[in-house]
């Protein structure tokens, strides 16, 4: 049993995490991709809207860069989560999808195994930017460090395994990058990375308040501040994100490839 164990799910998930780590090893202009991007972005937008993005009382010691800075290690996160799962699409286009799909293994283990790759690349370009942290002047602890890293692999985990559910449902790349920029980014923008829920319209802030990711967000903010405490709320949702996009990509790798289950 147990060796039967290890050659339908163990093995497969170490097999197709360690594909993924081997393919982005080979496609290095990802790399630039997903950390360049959104650096240049933290860059340019924090010192043109430091001066005259008035953030408020609440924050008024943190200059808008360094506010900045957590949203864009989420941004770095979600970006890879979309590289990552993207390239679902090509292994159906390919045929590779459907040979693992048709072999003697555990499917839950197709979905673990993107899931952990893509979680593994989103950390190892997230740790990239935290080299910027002492040059933001934060006095973090080793365990407050740990903490975000935590953070970061739990919110790494949760919009991987959302990339991974909405890959499954869609045929092209194209139609991919356009739920990206209709929803993902949105839900980004919409998290608390760009600006706090303080003094908005009342129905964006409620938007604010729906959306899975700003509790995300609440948790690696509290970690980069050893004084600040996360509530028990941002976790519990945050882990309960982790779970359903999880369970959805699950779910959805055991259905029929073709059929209601399946967008055009």
């Amino acid at each position: 049993m147990g060796v039967r164990f290890y050659q339908r799910s163990i093995l497969p998930t170490y097999s197709l995490w360690g594909r993924e780590i081997l393919r982005f090893s080979r496609q290095r202009s990802r790399l630039l991709g997903s950390v360049g991007q959104p650096a240049l972005f933290w860059i340019l937008l924090g010192a043109g809207l430091g001066e005259i993005f008035k953030l408020p009382v609440s924050w008024q010691e943190v200059s808008y860069l360094e506010y900045l800075f957590p949203g864009i290690l989420v941004l770095i996160i979600l970006f890879t989560a979309i590289f990552s799962t993207i390239s679902l699409i090509e292994d159906r286009k390919s045929g590779f999808l459907q040979s693992i799909l048709v072999a003697p293994v555990s499917r839950s283990s197709i979905a673990l195994g993107k899931m952990f790759g893509g979680t593994t690349l989103a950390m190892l370009e997230a740790v990239l930017l935290l080299l910027a942290i002492p040059f933001l002047g934060l006095q973090m602890t080793w365990g407050s460090l740990i903490t975000l890293l935590g953070v970061l692999i739990l919110v790494a985990f949760a919009l991987t395994g959302l990339g991974y559910a909405i890959a499954w449902l869609l045929d092209s790349t194209q139609g991919f990058h356009s739920v990206m920029n209709l929803f993902l980014i949105p839900m980004w923008l919409l998290s608390g990375a760009f600006f706090p829920a303080e003094g908005l319209p009342s129905w964006l802030s409620w938007v604010m308040v729906i959306n899975p990711l700003s509790y995300g967000m609440e948790l690696v903010r509290a970690a980069m501040y050893p004084s600040a405490q996360a509530s028990l709320l941002a976790w519990g949702i945050t882990v309960l994100f982790a779970a359903l996009t999880l369970g959805m990509a699950v779910f959805l790798t055991h259905q029929p490839e073709t059929g209601e289950w399946r967008m055009a």
